[in-house]
């Protein structure tokens, strides 16, 4: 399990994808993964993220098969490499069973649960964590003129709404971990509030997941194509890990770690 107010931890991308807003057709043969992987854990990543299906703003679906051809030689791979735990990223219920099969510890479902009914027995039938996301609409229209009222206040609603369903239907919450979706359906100013608002999300006694790492806010702000943003990323990650974040999202997990010792050594001075 991973315990609220501990040391923030590194979630490490891996996108096997060819179409991923950031890295998309990077990883696209063996060895470029198992260098990937090894430079993550040369670098001190703590969790491997691994998702087959790209979900940029308007991506187009992927059939469950391909998904499948994607993550899984991946997952073995990471296991005859390293014990660290592995997380499926995905929203199909069937992905993340074969996935589980084959050594993943983790599901980060971007649909908290919403997409695919079958989803929930998948989740059942395991102990390990479970990262349920906010989202405004889909992929494919949540930035069509994303819109809140209060943006930290309907998250809030909405993780409270997912998390007592998921308790009522027999998960338990301390296996639960939120991630507020940054970049979901969100705007430049929400996805800021968002971020000043970090602490805020503690209120539901779960781990707090975020994911900003070279996302378009990001570019916006700064007037930074995606290939130059590691260092804006790295920013936010000492901001996110003073305040509280317990596990990031990102690329660069040299970066990363180094943001997180800072935010260590200012913490206790």
């Amino acid at each position: 399990m991973i315990t609220p107010g501990k040391q923030t931890r590194i979630m490490g991308i891996l996108n096997i994808t060819p179409d991923s807003f950031s890295d998309g057709g990077r990883l696209a043969e063996p060895e470029d993964v198992r260098l990937q992987i090894e430079r993550m854990i040369a670098a001190g990543v703590d969790i491997f993220d691994v998702g087959g299906e790209s979900t940029r703003p308007f991506a187009e679906p992927v059939s469950t098969e391909e998904e499948l051809d994607r993550v899984l030689p991946v997952i073995r791979l990471i296991r005859r490499m390293s014990d660290l735990p592995v997380s499926i990223d995905t929203t199909k219920a069937t992905v993340a069973k074969e996935a589980l099969a084959a050594g993943a510890d983790l599901v980060n479902d971007i649909s908290a649960l919403r997409h695919d009914p079958a989803m929930l027995d998948v989740v059942r039938g395991y102990q390990g964590p479970v990262i349920i996301m906010h989202m405004q609409g889909t992929p494919g229209t949540m930035q069509i003129d994303p819109h809140y009222d209060d943006v930290v206040v309907e998250i809030l609603d909405f993780f409270r709404e997912r998390l007592w369903w998921l308790e009522d239907n027999g998960v338990d919450r301390q296996r639960l971990i939120i991630d507020p979706g940054i970049g979901f359906g969100k705007t430049v100013e929400h996805n800021l509030t968002i971020l000043r608002n970090i602490p805020a999300f503690k209120v539901l006694g779960c781990p707090v997941l975020i994911g900003h790492s070279r996302k378009a806010f990001i570019g916006r702000i700064l007037e930074l194509d995606v290939d130059r943003r590691d260092c804006a990323s790295a920013m936010l990650t000492l901001h996110c890990a003073l305040s509280g974040a317990d596990l990031v999202r990102v690329h660069d997990v040299e970066l990363s770690k180094q943001a997180i010792r800072l935010a260590r050594s200012l913490s206790s001075a």
